[in-house]
């Protein structure tokens, strides 16, 4: 064994903004030890005695010498245990045992057991994603996370299953190419949602139209109505109606996955988008993320392009609640540490359901309501606000009658995906300048100047409720968009009054005719 200098590479994540790592090791003279420099948390740092162990399993034995790893940017923190194969690599190409040309231009990602088996790791979407947009082309994951990695297409995956095989393919290759390239692992996810359809609702013509107008132009959602009338069912079924995902989407989405998931989920690119429904127990970490260590994304951002669903929405805790305000508006959430500031994405749709009361059977005429005035004040008052003032679609869900038991069904989730799809198409083209996409995105101060301002006739009625103190200018903004939704899904050019008064009205839970 020679001794010298060793240089590969691995990925360190803060959220999901990865950074590309030399992983520098130097063996030279000095009594025999193993230190790892460069900010390592302590899965990191324990990386040594692993290293050790499996090297000596498979038979190419760390030097008994003095052994320092410099994870560069020393600045950046390192968390956890997918820096071990990498610092392996750079270890053994120190000893002469790798050559070290060879492994300087790949990336290494991978935890090691201690007889020399790579176990997959959290997170190596994001990570091969940063190293693709760093120029690496190289990257060796454990089997575990070859599907996975391979969602990245610019990147050739090389999956190994121990550190034995990895210092065989080294030693046999004349260059990066001569590499055995895993063999796709991930077949194609399909793209819906199985055994889900809009047409199992029966009847709520009403709480369909809100839905409709809901995944037209993102707009957020209030469903109130007692127990059992079907809004859940209704807000499950609200991603059936939703445009698939793009590639660049999905990819976003299942990158926040990775950093959640059991290693070995991520397999493939699902286009359907997500659907989340955190228990009204939940806390706010888990809510927007956080976490005493490693700042993990919560509920918000794993329903990322997709559906964040707050069944019971008033039992959540006030504080709870309010934690959505930042990601309803900016469509991301910050989390500061003090020695870091993590951001992750979080444009989702927001879906809330509440009962008329807290024992649900303040309805019609509520004879069997048994709460006192003070506790309706106090249940109905956790939803108003700055959260309630950022909602579009306020709907009252009614009890079903039997009547609702006809012969024909609702219209079922392909036959509306395929207005809203257009009504999307329609909004994609005109919002392309801007970037918007979506009617929901829009800025106000668009809507309200020219080309897009309204004619005073047109906005006659919410023009008075802004006047009255009815509405905020936010709601305004709002029910113009609203407006412009319902435009769209009828095919028309621009709003008309009946569009405008049917936002107002949505807004204001009035209920409009379907």
């Amino acid at each position: 064994m020679t001794l010298g200098l060793g240089r590969t590479h691995a990925v360190a994540l803060t959220g999901l903004e990865g950074t590309l790592v030399d992983v520098e090791a130097h063996i030279g003279s000095g009594l025999p030890s193993f230190t790892v420099g460069g900010l390592p948390d302590t899965a990191c740092a324990q990386a040594p005695d692993r290293v050790r162990a499996a090297a000596a399993t498979v038979g190419v034995p760390v030097p008994p010498h003095r052994v320092t790893v410099n994870l560069s940017p020393a600045s950046v923190p390192k968390r956890g245990s997918a820096f071990d194969l990498g610092i392996a690599v750079a270890v053994l190409a120190a000893a002469g045992v790798l050559p070290r040309s060879l492994v300087e231009g790949v990336v290494h990602l991978g935890e090691l057991s201690l007889d020399g088996r790579l176990r997959g790791v959290r997170g190596v979407l994001p990570a091969v994603l940063a190293a693709a947009r760093r120029g690496a082309r190289h990257v060796v994951v454990p089997g575990e996370n070859v599907a996975e990695a391979q969602l990245v297409q610019e990147v050739t995956v090389h999956g190994a299953g121990s550190l034995a095989e990895v210092v065989q393919w080294y030693r046999a290759a004349a260059d990066v190419a001569a590499l055995p390239v895993a063999p796709r692992a991930g077949a194609p996810a399909p793209v819906g949602s199985p055994g889900l359809d809009l047409a199992d609702v029966v009847g709520q013509p009403e709480a369909r139209a809100a839905l409709e107008l809901a995944a037209t132009g993102a707009h957020h959602l209030l469903m109130t109505g007692p127990p059992g009338v079907g809004k859940t069912m209704l807000a499950e079924r609200l991603v059936t109606v939703l445009p698939p995902l793009s590639r660049q989407e999905a990819l976003e989405v299942h990158a926040v996955r990775s950093l959640v998931a059991p290693v070995g989920e991520v397999t493939a690119l699902e286009r359907t988008p997500p659907f989340v429904a955190p228990h009204h127990s939940t806390s706010a970490a888990a809510l927007a993320g956080g976490g005493s260590g490693a700042v993990l994304p919560g509920s918000v951002s794993r329903a990322h392009r997709g559906v964040l669903f707050l069944d019971e929405a008033p039992e959540f805790r006030s504080a709870v609640l309010q934690t959505l305000r930042q990601p309803l508006e900016s469509g991301e959430v910050v989390i500061a540490r003090a020695r870091q500031v993590v951001r992750y994405p979080a444009r989702f749709l927001l879906v809330l359901a509440a009962n008329p009361c807290p024992c649900g059977m303040g309805f019609g005429k509520g004879v069997e309501c048994t709460c006192q005035p003070r506790e309706i004040r106090a249940y109905t008052g956790r939803l108003a606000g700055p959260l309630l003032d950022r909602v579009d679609l306020r709907v009252h869900v009614p009890p079903v009658r039997r009547a609702a038991f006809g012969a024909e069904t609702g219209e079922p989730s392909a036959v509306v995906a395929q207005r809203v799809l257009a009504a999307r198409g329609a909004q994609a083209e005109r919002w392309a300048a801007g970037g918007w996409g979506v009617n929901g995105l829009v800025p106000g101060h668009v809507l309200r100047r020219a080309p897009y301002r309204l004619p005073p006739a047109v906005t006659l009625a919410v023009d008075r409720a802004l006047d009255a103190g009815r509405i905020t200018l936010r709601g305004y903004d709002r029910v113009l968009r609203v407006a412009w939704s319902s435009a769209d899904l009828a095919g028309r050019v621009a709003p008309t009054r009946e569009d405008v008064a049917a936002g107002l009205a949505l807004r204001r839970a009035e209920g409009v005719a379907a």
